[in-house]
């Protein structure tokens, strides 16, 4: 961890609300004149898309059903560990992008790449106040890394398990073209890593972000219709709120309908998350950067 270089990441799958998190950072840090450098979890994969595609075939020939974007073999933790110690001792480091499109290629000033392809390493922007990681494995562990030591605010975005099943099944057969026997595929292919690598960061989180539908969601892979934030709850929890002064009663009082659950977790209607996350995160960037202050007058 670095108090003069602060580190936060986001944690969660595709579709799990990493976006909505950013969009409320850029505000934050826009009403508090701060400048983040982002960081993408794709970013970190080990193979480009055609790459992955042949090694999973050949894992597959050997009889390795579980190789996926979710395990250790598939990234490159060490590279990212290394941006993480760089940037919390000196605000620097070197990251690159993975294009998910021909827009993201052009948008980069890539017109050489395809999509699925990385762009080269480079220099992260000077004089920024904080680094943002938002993917996969923003705070993994494993025998020979454990990045969440290097994190001083890490965020879980964790939607309960069928409704994270029911995005996927939408977002890859509507916007992707699979079929829906294809998305069951992946996702038993990913089980083993999903619990072994993905699931253990969230114990470790400052704060996870649930949201639990109130509808029915017990067939996810046959189900017509994505259920609505507002057909949702969020269920919010802290693991150690004194870390980050959160004020309960505040929070009582300004989300209407919310009540506790339990001494460290705060349950809300899901139309008012947005604004939870705005009240909450405002408070935690703040006191990261009193923190940054104060070790740079100490310096």
């Amino acid at each position: 961890m670095s108090q003069r270089h602060p580190i936060v990441a986001v944690t969660g799958s595709s579709g799990a609300g990493r976006d909505t998190v950013r969009q409320v950072f850029d505000s934050i840090f826009r009403r508090d004149g701060l400048s983040a450098v982002y960081v993408k979890g794709e970013s970190f994969h080990r193979y480009s898309r055609e790459e992955m595609r042949r090694v999973s075939k050949e894992r597959l020939a050997t009889g390795d059903r579980s190789f996926s974007h979710f395990g250790a073999d598939a990234n490159l933790f060490a590279e990212q560990e290394a941006l993480y110690r760089s940037y919390g001792a000196t605000g620097t480091g070197r990251r690159r992008h993975y294009l998910h499109s021909a827009a993201d290629a052009a948008r980069l000033g890539h017109f050489d790449l395809k999509p699925g392809e990385f762009t080269p390493w480079e220099d992260l922007p000077e004089g920024t106040d904080l680094l943002v990681y938002k993917g996969l494995h923003g705070v993994v562990r494993g025998p020979d890394y454990d990045l969440g030591q290097l994190v001083d605010l890490k965020i879980g975005m964790v939607p309960v398990i069928n409704l994270e099943w029911i995005r996927k099944v939408h977002k890859d057969t509507n916007e992707r073209g699979y079929s829906r026997e294809a998305v069951v595929e992946t996702v038993l292919r990913r089980m083993n890593d999903y619990v072994r690598t993905i699931v253990p960061q969230f114990k470790h989180s400052d704060v996870n972000f649930q949201q639990v539908p109130v509808v029915d969601t017990s067939a996810p892979f046959i189900a017509r219709d994505l259920p609505t934030i507002d057909e949702s709850v969020t269920v919010v929890r802290f693991r150690r709120p004194e870390d980050f002064a959160v004020d309960f009663p505040l929070l009582l009082s300004r989300l209407d309908g919310a009540w506790m659950s339990r001494r460290n977790t705060i349950v809300l209607p899901g139309g008012k998350t947005n604004l939870a996350m705005d009240l909450i995160f405002t408070t935690m960037v703040r006191k990261l950067m009193d923190r940054r202050r104060r070790a740079a007058h100490a310096a």
